[in-house]
């Protein structure tokens, strides 16, 4: 009897999932979003300014046809393989996939405007509750909900902030309303979110002062031209030895090098890794890893620098130590990495750019609420994402897998680690596409 599949979230994992589910299986695929499928909320935007930190050459939807974004873009006259292109043209790119998918197996895909609030085991099979109050009924369910909303920093839970203060997220909120050229704002993180932030600010006329703070400052580094990567590498997993290896490539080759050399293989060393060294690099490697893993375009990084050299944004390192409003915003207190001076800025606006919240025990989301607190889903043990198995079926709380409750995507880290890139996440739906054929 052929399987219904129900797909929750429409972002790159879900649409790239139900489209292999499409082409390797013979089941129904039910794709269930709230918004716009085919984008999520990295290709949701409409900012020019916003492009992939990836060049076109490495963003193909499929893993064995890695040239094909990079033809379907030069076929739109919209660049070649080197381009950096605009994240809402690839999301067009996604869009177009979908569309070929739902035109090439017709009936056997059903896209459904709402979104899952539950998700229940009953003897007919997987009951998803809609936000809606409809539901269906399916024989398999695969979570691709993609990355959590931002959490809240803890000096920021302790403080009552005005909503025309305080932007919870940067994708949520409106970060440029009511500024003038006068005003400060203050961006809590520095990473990639931090990025977007800065420069949707920027494009939105905003001439004022950017403060992006975190606790060691780092901003992501920038790509440069590709070099030819090193030779085979023999790699361990222990920490020691890994980095010395990395060090080596790294006094030959260049640090980018040396990084891009890991890619194949992060997720076997992560495997391999004990729990204390996951831990342990989590907890001192992590922030460095990020910056120097997951760069930014060069067009971006100079933007970035000239609105440095205008003085328009800084980057510091420190801790916020104590907010408070005041008549025309919030004075915030905070004290840089390393000195014990305390530093006060009045600004007009707080935006949250510390990134996706992680610890799902935490996260707002009524659908993960839902299956924490059912017991259907937990934490992993570094609680970076859900527990699942090699197999991607979630665990439950007593550490029994759900055979038929899958998690796909960036949510999956706990076990992969280096799950939110492109050529991560396609291998991922190709290879949970054939093991359900296959089943």
């Amino acid at each position: 009897m052929t399987k219904h599949i129900a797909i929750i979230g429409a972002g790159y994992s879900g649409t790239l999932q139900a489209i292999q589910l499409l082409a390797l299986t013979d089941a129904r695929v039910t794709l269930i979003e709230r918004a716009q499928p085919a984008r999520g909320v990295a290709y949701s935007t409409s900012s020019a300014d916003h492009l992939l930190n990836v060049r076109a050459s490495g963003m193909s939807a499929y893993p064995d046809r890695p040239a094909h974004f990079a033809d379907w873009l030069a076929s739109e006259g919209l660049g070649g393989p080197t381009t950096f292109a605009q994240r809402r043209i690839y999301g067009a790119y996604l869009e177009a996939q979908l569309a070929e998918a739902r035109a090439l197996y017709g009936e056997r895909l059903t896209i459904v405007a709402d979104e899952a609030v539950d998700v229940v085991a009953g003897p007919e099979g997987e009951g998803v509750t809609l936000a809606s109050g409809n539901s269906l009924i399916a024989d398999l369910v695969i979570l691709c909900i993609g990355n959590l909303a931002p959490d809240v920093p803890g000096i920021i839970a302790r403080t009552t902030l005005p909503d025309d203060v305080y932007v919870a997220d940067p994708w949520a909120g409106p970060i440029l309303d009511d500024l003038s050229d006068d005003d400060t704002v203050l961006l809590i993180g520095t990473g990639l979110t931090a990025v977007d932030a800065a420069l949707m600010l920027d494009a939105g006329g905003f001439r004022g002062r950017t403060l992006a703070l975190s606790r060691r400052g780092l901003l992501p580094r920038a790509h440069k031209a590709p070099i030819p990567p090193p030779g085979a590498l023999h790699l361990e997993s222990r920490c020691t030895a890994l980095l010395r290896a990395v060090r080596g490539i790294a006094k030959e080759s260049g640090w980018r090098a040396a990084v891009d050399s890991l890619r194949p293989h992060t997720q076997r060393l992560w495997a391999e890794a004990s729990l204390a060294e996951r831990r342990r690099f989590l907890r001192h490697l992590r922030p460095w890893w990020d910056v120097h893993r997951h760069r930014i375009a060069p067009e971006i990084a100079d933007r970035l620098e000239q609105m440095m050299e205008e003085g328009r944004l800084d980057i510091a390192a420190g801790r916020i130590t104590a907010i408070a409003t005041t008549a025309v915003g919030a004075l915030v207190e905070w004290r840089p990495r390393g000195a014990d001076q305390v530093n006060r800025l009045t600004v007009r606006r707080i935006v949250n750019c510390t990134g996706p919240q992680s610890d799902i025990a935490r996260a707002d989301n009524p659908l993960i609420r839902s299956l924490v607190e059912a017991g259907r889903i937990r934490p992993d043990a570094c609680r970076i994402g859900i527990d699942v198995d090699d197999a991607c079926r979630t665990v439950d709380r007593n550490g029994s897998a759900n055979v038929n409750l899958l998690a796909v995507g960036p949510l999956t880290k706990g076990a992969l680690w280096e799950i939110v890139a492109v050529p991560d996440l396609r291998l991922q739906t190709k290879a949970t596409a054939e093991r359900i054929g296959n089943g």
